[in-house]
Formats: C-alpha cells, sequence, structure tokens
C-alpha cells in the first residue's frame, strides 16, 4: 500500500512535468510567432502614420505570412520607422521595387504590413535595406466621407421627392407637359410640319437642280465632290502601298 508522500510525489511529479510541458510549448509557439528558430532577414520602412500597427502584428507577401513587426519607434514629429523581420526563403522574391503600406486583416481586424509584389526586374532585397511606403487611409477618413456622401444623397433625395411631388399634383411646366394632351397634340402637330417642311425644301432643292440658271453651279459643286473622292480614294491606295513596301523591307 502506497503511503501518502508517494503519492503527493507522484502527484507533484506530474505536476511539474505538465508545467514543463506547457512551457516547453509557449516557448515554442511564442519563437514560431517570433521567428526565433527560423533564419530571417530584416528590411524597414517609415510611415507618417502607423494607424495601430504593433509590435507583433503579421506581415504579408502575396498573401502569406511571412513575418512579424520587430520594433516600432518615433524618428520625429513627422516619421515612424518600423522594422521587419522576414523569413529567409522569401528574400528572393521581395525586390528594391516593392512598396509596404498597412492595412486591415479584415474590416475590423488587427492592422497588418503588406508587401507588395514587383512589376519588373529590379534586384532582391538586401539585409537591412528600406523599402519605400504607401500611406494608409485612415479609417476617420472614410468614415467622413460616407458621412458627406450620405448626406448628400439624403438632399438628392428630398429634392427629387418635392418633384415627383409637385409632378403629381399638377404643379409646374414638367407636369403640364406631361398630362396636357393640347400641349402633346401641339408637339404632334409640330413634328408633322417639320417633316412637311423638310420635304418641301427638298423638292424645291431638286427643282433648282434642273433650273438652267443654277444648273452649271450645281454641276460644277458636283464635280468637286467627285473629284474630292477620287483624291481620298488615291491616297488609301498609297497608304496601303507604303505600308505593303514596309513589311517587305521588314521581312528582308
Amino acid at each position: 500500500m502506497e503511503t501518502k508522500p508517494t503519492k503527493f510525489k507522484a502527484r507533484l511529479g506530474m505536476f511539474v512535468a505538465a508545467g514543463l510541458l506547457l512551457f516547453v510549448t509557449g516557448i515554442f509557439y511564442i519563437g514560431r510567432q517570433k521567428h526565433l528558430f527560423n533564419p530571417v532577414f530584416n528590411i524597414n520602412t517609415t510611415f507618417k502614420n502607423i494607424s495601430g500597427l504593433e509590435v507583433g502584428n503579421n506581415v504579408r507577401f502575396s498573401g502569406i505570412n511571412v513575418g512579424t513587426i520587430d520594433n516600432i519607434r518615433i524618428i520625429n514629429d513627422t516619421t515612424v520607422k518600423v522594422d521587419i523581420l522576414v523569413d529567409r526563403d522569401v528574400q528572393q522574391f521581395i525586390k528594391t521595387d516593392c512598396f509596404v503600406r498597412i492595412m486591415s486583416e479584415g474590416l475590423i481586424g488587427d492592422k497588418i504590413v503588406s508587401i507588395t509584389q514587383s512589376a519588373s526586374d529590379a534586384g532582391t532585397i538586401k539585409d537591412g535595406q528600406y523599402l519605400a511606403s504607401i500611406e494608409p487611409v485612415e479609417t476617420d477618413a472614410i468614415m467622413n466621407s460616407l458621412k458627406v456622401t450620405g448626406e448628400n444623397a439624403e438632399v438628392l433625395s428630398s429634392q427629387l421627392a418635392d418633384i415627383l411631388y409637385k409632378i403629381n399634383n399638377g404643379n409646374g411646366t414638367l407636369s403640364r407637359l406631361i398630362k396636357d394632351s393640347t400641349i402633346a397634340e401641339n408637339l404632334d402637330q409640330t413634328i408633322i410640319n417639320l417633316k412637311s417642311g423638310t420635304k418641301g425644301l427638298g423638292e424645291n432643292m431638286e427643282a433648282a437642280k434642273h433650273n438652267f440658271l443654277l444648273r452649271g453651279y450645281f454641276k460644277d459643286k458636283e464635280k468637286n465632290q467627285k473629284k474630292k473622292a477620287e483624291e481620298r480614294k488615291e491616297k488609301r491606295e498609297e497608304k496601303k502601298e507604303e505600308k505593303a513596301e514596309d513589311k517587305k523591307d521588314s521581312k528582308q
């Protein structure tokens, strides 16, 4: 039969073992978050406003977590320097013309740093090198802009409702134009008169062409139009020939 001291020692040993296991697990987890067990390199950048970014926040490249924020310090009243630790494995993909910007992880999530992809064949970044930054858009500025837009929409909807009310109640010129059948009939008659006038004008022009006093004028006008059409046709043909010659020269 086991004595009480033996049971106490067994429980104490189990408690110590569990504590050590939790301690090692915590150290391993923190080490992974801080990249203590992976080879890393350092890059830095500056912002005017870090918009709530904190040490330990994630760094992403192509949507993948590749590092963490190592240090944040104020340089002067308009500049904040941010030191970034990035996995050595992705160093070959980060170029000197990449940009660093602060983003939100979701709508109300933590702030993260995102490194943009390169659009050129610039050189690979080196350890301790500086990357240019893109200033973040403040949430307050976005909310103020949305507030102004909402106020403008409210004013616009109120004015539109007022206009529709006047139209529906027969007030205003537009309402009379829509509801008054006399105005609609007058508009129809005006359009008919315009069509008749246009037709009459065309007949008069045709008659003028056959008039012996104006026949010469219209013939000269027709000749000039044909001449211009031929000149345009010749220019198009010349351009086609020039293009064909250029293609032959390029092939040779």
